[in-house]
């Protein structure tokens, strides 16, 4: 595994989470990823999910090298070859997908990139394998269950999974998936919800980011 992708990977693995967000806002945006930053979060995916996505991930790569040191910025909700071009080009740290491409997986290969696929199935966590996935995404996590992870791991030792998709910002809820055998959790709308960012309710993201990173450490053990 290379440098980088070991780094990025490090990384998820220490923080134990890794936050998820779109909005079409560049300085919505901007505004989130600094809260998050001051919260402590130095990985999280940013997805491509709306038609500004491009843009404002561009954005984010310039402010994050000129004011947010050692966070490392990925992108999710890569489906073809094309988005993952332009998003490595544009300066992604890590892809994240819903599927299993191996046009996607080619590509972060080729640009040494550490690559999460989404999986569902026994069949498909093996073929992702096979394209050489060091991190697979349980999706969706709130269908699947820890039952799922606890059911499968022995099949797959030492895989690394992530469940995203449902996982809540709840100990027992934490500490079921982390006990099913799982190294991260992916969140999403669960910590930064379509409330926080319409309403940019900072404080509350910042409390809740907080919380979210001390749960996890606590859940680990």
């Amino acid at each position: 595994m290379s440098n980088k992708r070991q780094i990025v990977l490090d990384a998820i693995l220490q923080q134990g989470m890794l936050p998820l967000f779109y909005q079409d806002s560049e300085e919505g945006t901007i505004a989130l990823v600094r809260v998050l930053y001051k919260a402590g979060i130095r990985v999280f995916e940013y997805t491509n999910r709306g038609e500004f996505a491009l843009n404002n991930f561009k954005k984010l790569i310039a402010v994050r090298d000129q004011e947010l040191p050692g966070l490392y910025i990925g992108i999710g909700t890569i489906t073809n070859a094309g988005q993952a071009e332009d998003f490595v080009t544009a300066g992604a740290d890590f892809l994240v997908a819903p599927t299993i491409n191996p046009d996607v997986a080619a590509i972060a290969k080729k640009n040494e990139l550490l690559w999460i696929p989404g999986c569902m199935t026994p069949t498909e966590i093996s073929l992702a394998q096979q394209h050489q996935a060091a991190l697979i995404k349980i999706f969706p996590a709130n269908i699947l269950g820890p039952e799922f992870i606890s059911s499968i791991r022995d099949l797959f030792r030492g895989q690394l999974f992530m469940p995203t998709g449902g996982v809540e910002l709840h100990i027992d809820n934490l500490r079921k998936w982390f006990k099913s055998g799982v190294c991260a959790v992916g969140m999403g709308s669960k910590l930064i919800s379509q409330e926080v960012i319409e309403k940019g309710l900072y404080d509350e993201l910042y409390d809740n980011t907080v919380l979210a990173l001390q749960l996890v450490q606590e859940s680990k053990y």
